[in-house]
């Protein structure tokens, strides 16, 4: 039942992926096409003619057709930044997450089962059910009695298949975050690429080398490095604070399992 649930939010996971994608890709093309590219940007009124001076939007429209591409690459970035940060918060609980382990671990610490079970069902979240997991076995295991290594070995497994299911989907998204950097970087090089053929196209004119299309081949090039690099650069910032609240939440979940365990083979020396 577990598998089919699982697979189920997997399939609806990359169904949304999916939509995310496309829709970005469309959406840039229509920032570029009809808010960069408006008339009202250039001068006399000619879409794709020269730019009003400041008017950056009309010089990034005039960095080419690789423009609408990191523009969509770019909202993904943002899209599915949005969408780690609301899967992760819920993971984290309702609380303060410190403020739960604090008493979490006090509470295990002092005997006090119940009273830590209680707090992981007000906390919510995939970090307290995990660590309710492994408190709803650790009453199991004192109540039958096992030694410390046989609870052990039974708490951390209850612990590790509650954490199997409720952290994968955490990491989801971030393998399209962290392809998006180099996604970002590769195709702002593609458009200074093009930039760079174009200008060194004027050059190659017979007579006076056009400087206006030098000029326009130039600029695109540099357009295009700048958009990538922004796209790239907001990418790893967001993929590596999404891997760093990750790694705190399952550090947050071994050291309440850690807790637990030794809070047992206390009870059990107790009764030596």
């Amino acid at each position: 039942m577990a598998n089919v649930k699982k697979e189920s939010k997997s399939n609806g996971g990359d169904m949304f992926s999916g939509l995310v994608i496309v829709s970005c890709i469309i959406v840039g093309w229509l920032v570029w096409k009809f808010v960069m590219g408006a008339a009202t940007n250039f001068k006399d009124g000619i879409s794709g003619g020269e730019p009003l001076e400041g008017n950056y939007l009309a010089m990034v429209y005039k960095g080419g057709s690789i423009v609408p591409v990191l523009m969509g690459l770019l909202l993904m970035v943002v899209v599915f930044s949005f969408e780690r940060f609301m899967v992760i918060s819920k993971a984290a609980g309702k609380g303060n997450l410190d403020a739960f382990m604090k008493k979490v671990q006090g509470n295990v610490t002092g005997g006090d089962i119940d009273g830590a079970i209680e707090a992981c069902d007000k906390q919510k979240g995939s970090v307290a059910n995990a660590i309710k997991a492994g408190l709803i076995k650790y009453q199991a295991v004192k109540a039958e009695g096992l030694n410390s290594e046989e609870a052990t070995e039974t708490i951390h497994k209850e612990i590790e298949e509650a954490t199997s299911l409720e952290m994968p989907m955490l990491e989801k998204n971030l393998t399209i975050l962290s392809t998006l950097v180099s996604l970002g970087t590769l195709a702002g090089l593609l458009g200074t690429v093009t930039g760079m053929i174009k200008a060194f196209g004027a050059l190659a004119s017979t007579g006076t080398p056009d400087q206006a299309m030098l000029a326009n081949g130039i600029s695109e090039a540099l357009i295009n490095t700048a958009t990538g690099i922004s796209t790239s650069a907001l990418a790893i910032i967001v993929y590596n604070f999404f891997t760093s609240k990750i790694d705190t939440l399952t550090y947050s979940i071994d050291e309440a399992a850690s807790t637990i365990v030794n809070t047992y083979r206390r009870f059990r020396g107790s009764l030596k």
